[in-house]
């Protein structure tokens, strides 16, 4: 445009030249001066004309060298053309999309989004439900169920001149208030070997506790306290009808009271988990404690603490976790529906009362070799318990079982180690029952009925 308008510019300065010249011609003077000063103006005017000429030419000379080259146009002109079938192609794609429907094709609104985002959570599997859906409840619970769950010191005296000091911590659970007095169950390796126990509130007040009873082989402790400082304890759930997955929390102490009333999340990893214990430091396995496995972080002083349902009711007593540097993330507790008859009997007995044979035994493999030649067993028989001693007066004394018996089953239940006689003595049989026992003697196999005892005397 600029280019055009400049052109016009020296075209009409030309043209105004030019009618300038003419009106010139018409002055009133005589002939010849008139023709002589005619002649000299036309001499003029042609002299400027011809320098006008030469201006315009100059000028139409430099703006039509400005003007674009005709190949210039012709890419402007395809890029222009190239941009219009992008376009075109553009849209014909997105009305593809939205014809398969890859694009949804109706309006939504606020409410329509929530209703989407409710149809994809419909299909989240069961497990991320209940992890999810749990935090509302566990929330509005928590708070009460730390409450009843307190730390548990384990006081020793390295000497008779010196006071009592903490050797050891852990955590219990109040879950019983009567008559004045409060209960706490532990576990028993947390005040194993203290000579004074006492228990911190959740408010950080310390009482004295009294040691009721405890027993090695469930690592379960029941203590007892002044019961009017006392004012939140704790509900009791049932173990039985627990999944795989299910959101639980664990309450206790870890590392000590810095970290007291900690709280931690996680699930149920398995259930039934058999883990073998040994009670008397022989390295070798005393019993197998059925348990439930949780990734919810279990550390040292978390023992005894409480774990903890969505709902916030006791499940479990946390007891213990594998402990290598190659693993992470799993954790026991003594599910509640297994530990109630055993806290009910160190409460109300201090001890738990057992079905007593009155005999030791070892594996067929731990005999010595030089009584070897005394076990006869036949090629069909695997294992079996071999007794190793019988004392006097005992149920066994009584039934006639005689040293280098192998037992193999009782009441036709396969006795193949210690575990399998005690698992099946303490959870299928009650004293005073008579058991059917299959013994081995000379390599002869024998129907041994043995009436079953209560032991005179445990720790």
């Amino acid at each position: 445009m600029e280019r055009n308008d400049n052109q016009h510019e020296f075209e009409r300065d030309a043209s105004h030249n030019h009618h300038e010249s003419v009106d010139s011609s018409s002055d009133n003077r005589d002939q010849p001066e008139q023709e002589e000063i005619l002649n000299k103006q036309q001499e003029r005017t042609s002299s400027e004309e011809e320098s006008n000429k030469g201006v315009a030419e100059t000028a139409r000379a430099n703006a039509q060298a400005k003007k674009p080259k005709p190949e210039k146009q012709k890419r402007g002109f395809s890029s222009l053309v190239s941009g219009l079938v992008g376009g075109i192609i553009a849209a014909v794609v997105v009305a593809m999309l939205f014809i398969t429907n890859v694009i949804p094709t109706n309006n939504t609104d606020s409410s329509s989004s929530s209703e989407s985002a409710t149809a994809n959570e419909s299909t989240t599997p069961p497990i991320a439900e209940t992890v999810s859906s749990s935090n509302v409840n566990v929330a509005s619970t928590i708070d009460q169920a730390s409450k009843a769950v307190v730390g548990v010191l384990n006081m020793q005296q390295k000497n008779i001149w010196t006071e009592s000091k903490e050797a050891g911590s852990g955590s219990g659970i109040i879950y019983k208030k009567e008559n004045g007095k409060a209960y706490v169950v532990t576990n028993h390796h947390v005040v194993e070997g203290a000579e004074e126990v006492k228990i911190v509130l959740n408010d950080g007040k310390r009482m004295n506790a009294k040691v009721l009873g405890s027993d090695p082989l469930t690592d379960l402790a029941v203590l007892q306290v002044d019961g009017k400082k006392i004012n939140t304890v704790a509900d009791l759930g049932s173990s039985k009808d627990l999944k795989v997955g299910q959101t639980v929390i664990a309450v206790g102490n870890p590392l000590g009271m810095n970290f007291a009333n900690s709280v931690t999340k996680g699930i149920i990893s398995g259930l039934n988990r058999s883990v073998k214990v040994d009670v008397d430091g022989d390295k070798r396995p005393d019993w197998v404690t059925e348990v439930i496995q949780t990734d919810a972080a279990i550390n040292p002083g978390n023992s005894g603490g409480a774990l903890l349902n969505a709902d916030g009711k006791v499940i479990g007593i946390n007891s213990m976790k594998i402990a290598r540097r190659s693993v992470e993330g799993i954790g026991f507790a003594i599910p509640i529906g297994q530990a109630k008859p055993i806290m009910e009997q160190l409460e109300e007995k201090g001890k738990v009362a057992r079905p007593y044979i009155g005999i030791s035994t070892v594996g067929i493999s731990q005999v010595p070799l030089q009584y070897r030649d005394q076990i006869q067993l036949p090629d069909s028989v695997k294992g079996g318990m071999v007794v190793a001693q019988i004392e006097p007066g005992s149920p066994a004394g009584k039934a006639d079982l005689q040293q280098f018996d192998v037992i193999t089953k009782i009441n036709g239940h396969d006795i193949k180690s210690i575990l399998d006689l005690r698992k099946y003595m303490y959870t299928e049989t009650k004293i005073g029952e008579t058991i059917e026992m299959e013994v081995y003697r000379n390599g002869e196999s024998q129907k041994v009925e043995l009436t079953l005892g209560k032991r005179p005397q445990q720790n």
